[in-house]
């Protein structure tokens, strides 16, 4: 998107309705704070989220099940 077209679209936000401009308004500040969030996932962590959450059938385990299987790894 270029500089041109961004400014085109907050020139029709300006004429949008109050509570509509309030929600870009929030949009675009948790998207600046998540630039600005030391944490980042490497694109192999994205695909791997994405993974998961496009399987329907994925397994899930219980809490004590979770913590037997991170104290079997040692952590």
């Amino acid at each position: 998107m270029t500089k041109e077209q961004i400014k085109a679209v907050f020139d029709r936000v300006q004429n949008w309705p109050l509570e509509r401009q309030e929600d870009a308004a929030k949009i675009l500040t948790e998207m600046e704070a998540q630039n600005a969030s030391p944490y980042h996932l490497s694109d192999k962590q994205v695909e791997e989220v994405r993974r998961r959450l496009a399987d329907p059938d994925r397994k899930l385990v219980s809490h004590d099940e979770a913590r037997a299987r991170i104290k079997r790894l040692g952590a």
